[in-house]
């Protein structure tokens, strides 16, 4: 028997969205039925990142153009933050800026030097609608801003910059799902 408690342990892990796939390069639309759909969408998220070993995951990254994403993610304590925002909005984005690596579930087994804020907060709501506000310092923080970058239709690499942003995009383009696959200029 399942346990329904745990994120995910009831939904299906859906298929993963690659670069160059038009959904994950297009603003996602804002969630405006707080149905059974949204509840499923949710717990096949968690089951999906769960599945991949990540620790965050948006709703464009499964094929769903809505905004929506997922995380079970720590910060730079350990400390770990797991929850869901829909309709989120980044609110705060500020500190040091930090060039840490970077990956993503949509760009597998690639990771580049991504210049991120060391504090971020994410306002929303969750699946019932109650509002959620989200605080988050180091890694996690670059978690929020990875996620609700792909909620506007960006990916980490659209950041990347220089001579790694040139080595990035030579291996994407050496990759079997990368051939075609086209990294907005930042």
């Amino acid at each position: 028997m399942r346990n329904r408690l745990i994120p995910g342990s009831s939904g299906r892990v859906r298929a993963m969205t690659l670069l160059g796939t038009p959904v994950l390069h297009t603003p996602c639309e804002p969630v405006t039925d707080f149905g059974p759909e949204l509840s499923r969408l949710v717990e096949d998220m968690f089951a999906t990142m769960y599945a991949a070993n990540g620790v965050g995951l948006a709703a464009n990254q499964v094929g769903v153009g809505l905004r929506v994403f997922v995380y079970d993610c720590p910060d730079d304590e350990d400390v770990r933050h797991l929850g869901h925002v829909v309709n989120p909005r980044l609110v705060e984005a500020d500190g040091d800026v930090i060039r840490g690596p970077e990956g993503c579930l949509s760009l597998p087994g690639l990771e580049a030097p991504t210049p991120r804020y060391d504090h971020a907060v994410v306002e929303g709501v969750r699946v019932d609608g109650t509002p959620v506000r989200v605080q988050g310092t180091g890694f996690f923080a670059r978690c929020l801003q990875h996620e609700s970058d792909h909620l506007d239709g960006g990916v980490y690499a659209d950041h990347v910059t220089g001579w790694a942003r040139r080595r990035l995009l030579r291996t994407i383009g050496k990759q079997p799902w990368g051939s075609g696959a086209e990294v907005p200029k930042v």
